[in-house]
């Protein structure tokens, strides 16, 4: 659903603290306070632009140029600062990292706008984000017009590229492959975090059984599961599609088409 920019400014009574609403296309609507820096103010883009051109260039055309301050006038810019919290120290001392926010080592400038994907990184099954052995710019281009970060080298989806880098052995070719893997890696996986192992979107056969369909067969008792022609009503009941011994193979399989080792 498209968002738009929603200009307020809430000041908190007798806080003198500033809460802003910004534009983020995730969580719309969300309250974010902005981002701090001891003894720096707000520059604004066009600063940036004398070191950062070719990303400040870019930037325009990234879904995170909708995410500015409400009262740019009265914070000093918008944009570049949204995220990496004001720039005058960052400036006046020659570009020193300690004097800027990097959400690619924090991810918490991220997390003030994406408060859904900090749900999820706070589930069981995770990514390790929030314990700083990956960051969100692994993943995300957060200045480009896609914000999947662009990679090559593999016929698959742009998503898909992403989880390949780390994920290899899951995402090369197959002699048989599973054809879910067309559909991309989050037809199965939540990819920031889910409840159930390996980050499934589901922990049982019905995950399975969102693309094989169960076929009545003739003369079949009421409640059998059919798949293809094959009765699946006590396999099932061992366990699942890819731990009942069968089909574990689940990404793709160099020897059988059943998808087995």
């Amino acid at each position: 659903m498209q968002t738009f920019a929603l200009a307020a400014v809430v000041n908190l009574a007798g806080g003198g603290a500033v809460l802003l609403l910004n534009s983020c296309s995730t969580t719309p609507g969300t309250v974010m306070v902005p981002l701090e820096i001891p003894g720096a103010h707000y520059v604004g883009n066009q600063v940036c632009m004398d070191c950062h051109a070719e990303i400040v260039q870019k930037f325009p055309m990234s879904p995170h140029a909708r995410v500015h301050f409400a009262n740019a006038a009265m914070i000093g810019g918008t944009g570049c600062e949204s995220c990496h919290g004001p720039g005058s120290k960052h400036i006046e001392s020659g570009g020193a990292a300690r004097f800027i926010i990097n959400p690619d080592k924090d991810p918490s400038s991220c997390f003030q706008c994406h408060l859904d994907v900090q749900a999820e990184f706070n589930l069981p099954q995770h990514h390790p984000v929030i314990e700083g052995h990956m960051n969100c710019g692994q993943c995300h281009d957060p200045h480009g017009g896609d914000i999947f970060k662009p990679t090559g080298g593999l016929a698959m989806a742009r998503q898909d590229e992403s989880c390949a880098q780390c994920h290899r052995e899951q995402t090369r070719p197959f002699v048989f492959e599973h054809q879910a893997m067309r559909e991309g890696c989050v037809t199965c996986h939540n990819p920031h975090g889910s409840i159930n192992e390996k980050m499934l979107v589901e922990s049982d056969p019905n995950l399975c059984l969102r693309c094989h369909a169960q076929i009545q067969g003739p003369n079949v008792p009421a409640g059998s599961i059919y798949i293809g022609n094959t009765d699946h009503t006590q396999l099932l009941q061992m366990g699942t599609c890819w731990t009942a011994g069968c089909h574990t193979a689940v990404h793709g399989s160099n020897v059988d088409p059943r998808l087995r080792y």
